[in-house]
């Protein structure tokens, strides 16, 4: 005999499951709807009834009809199918195709209007996640958001996917929205021109070799990606192949025809990546001709920059993040820094030039490699770094007698670990400057630094990313 429960007859299909929960909207149904936000992926944020719609395209302050696409029991997605009333913040798009492409996301959206966003988006996930008083006499001080006064052509490297067209030619561009479709594009308007014009140079000598692209459902073919970076102060150039195997065939023909269209290319190299995976670089990279790197500034610091360095995409806006690092950090030059997550180095190096002394340490093994090459290259011998996890390696300093001032965190979006946090109110230095590239991670983590002893003073919000919903931000904590 059964022991389950009797639950009652399943409904037959997605009519009668949205009429069991009741809700207000079904799908295939047009509605319209008040714009009251915008989700941290670009959508717009509608209400029917109370039930929330996801509806891309859509802008705060607009009146929309949509039409449903699929509902779920909390919130549902619906497709925009007319503007009632407009944005007065809505412009046209000046990229042909920014509503196939999915690299941007805002581009329809004044610039103005984009920064104000970005600096209520730390806003509210400092209150809602964090549990932060934001503004008034005690609250914390968000500042608005640091723009770019031209934000176009920023990106100092592009990484951009091959594929073949249905003629049999190469093709590259960027991936449609949610999917792997390749977009062929011949400019991207946040890529800096130089980027733009070597992949058209790149796709063009392809074609003439008669290359085949890498395809991700057979795992045949050649080319995968081509990746092209350029110094922005140095103006120095360099091209990498990225190959799903490591032969190049005509391999002489490819140098001779990228030094002839390219000038002022530095290296031309190839990476060699046979995983099936989406991940653009495999660990082997040979240089077929020049050198290994390519050099740039970020301030007066010079940087040695390899195929696969982790290197900012927006110098310009660099400058401006770290310089407000720099300034939170509060130094005098008889201070002890800790840089955690340091990557090659580019915060520390920018640190070690006011403090006595700075530790990096990072758990990337090649990263660290690089950061000791760059403090050797500008004659920094204040910086020391170590290989590791920061949540490992600096209570190891801590029982070496290393008793930090100041300490920079600078996670990936996941944020800061827990045993690092843990760490950090073990060190209880100073100063606490965190630089976020993920405001809801921010939030988390500063609630717990706040609940240790720790008191928010400030949030600068900068733009590394202009026409994406990607905020970058620093923090200042300081000890109470």
């Amino acid at each position: 005999m059964s022991r389950g429960r009797n639950r009652g007859p399943k409904p037959h299909n997605k009519g009668q499951q949205e009429a069991l929960l009741n809700l207000p909207v079904s799908k295939n149904e047009d509605v319209e709807v008040d714009i009251i936000g915008l989700t941290h992926e670009g959508e717009g944020v509608g209400r029917v009834d109370g039930y929330t719609l996801f509806i891309g395209g859509a802008l705060p302050g607009e009146r929309v009809r949509a039409k449903v696409l699929k509902v779920k029991k909390q919130y549902g997605y619906a497709k925009l199918t007319e503007l009632v009333t407009a944005s007065s913040d809505r412009i046209a798009p000046p990229c042909e195709i920014y509503k196939q492409c999915g690299g941007c996301q805002l581009q329809h959206w004044s610039y103005e209007a984009q920064l104000d966003w970005k600096r209520q988006h730390v806003v509210d996930n400092l209150e809602r996640i964090g549990k932060l008083q934001v503004g008034e006499a005690e609250g914390i001080t968000v500042h608005s958001t640091l723009g770019m006064t031209d934000p176009w052509g920023y990106r100092n490297k592009a990484q951009v996917p091959m594929g073949m067209s249905e003629e049999g030619g190469l093709i590259g561009g960027f991936y449609a929205r949610n999917s792997h479709r390749i977009i062929d594009m011949d400019a991207c308007l946040i890529q800096h021109d130089q980027n733009d014009e070597i992949v058209r140079h790149v796709k063009a000598i392809g074609r003439d070799l008669g290359v085949a692209a890498y395809n991700e459902e057979t795992g045949e073919g050649l080319l995968r990606h081509v990746v092209v970076r350029v110094g922005f102060r140095t103006g120095e150039l360099m091209v990498v192949l990225v190959t799903n195997g490591s032969k190049l065939p005509r391999v002489d023909a490819w140098v001779e025809a990228i030094r002839a269209q390219v000038p002022g290319v530095e290296s031309i190299c190839q990476n060699i990546n046979t995983k099936r995976t989406n991940v653009i670089f495999g660990d082997v990279t040979k240089t077929l001709w020049g050198r290994d790197v390519i050099y740039d500034y970020i301030g007066d610091v010079k940087f040695a920059i390899s195929a696969r360095s982790f290197y900012q995409v927006n110098p310009v806006q660099t400058e401006v993040l770290y310089g407000k690092t720099l300034e939170y950090a509060g130094l005098t030059g008889s201070e002890t820094v800790i840089d955690a997550y340091c990557g090659i180095g580019t915060i520390s190096l920018f640190l070690a030039q006011h403090a006595q002394r700075v530790y990096g340490v990072e758990i990337v093994p090649e990263a660290i490699e690089d950061a000791r090459a760059n403090a050797a290259l500008n004659g920094i011998v204040n910086a020391e770094f170590a290989v590791g996890a920061a949540e490992d390696v600096m209570p190891q300093w801590l029982e070496q007698g290393v008793s930090p001032d100041v300490v920079v965190v600078d996670p990936p979006r996941k944020g800061c670990d827990e045993r690092l946090l843990e760490t950090l109110l073990t060190m209880q230095p100073e100063r606490i400057v965190y630089v976020s590239c993920n405001p809801a991670t921010l939030a988390r983590d500063l609630r717990v630094l706040e609940d240790g002893g720790y008191r928010v003073k400030e949030v600068q919000p900068v733009d590394m990313f202009p026409h994406t919903v990607h905020v970058e931000s620093v923090t200042l904590l300081q000890r109470q």
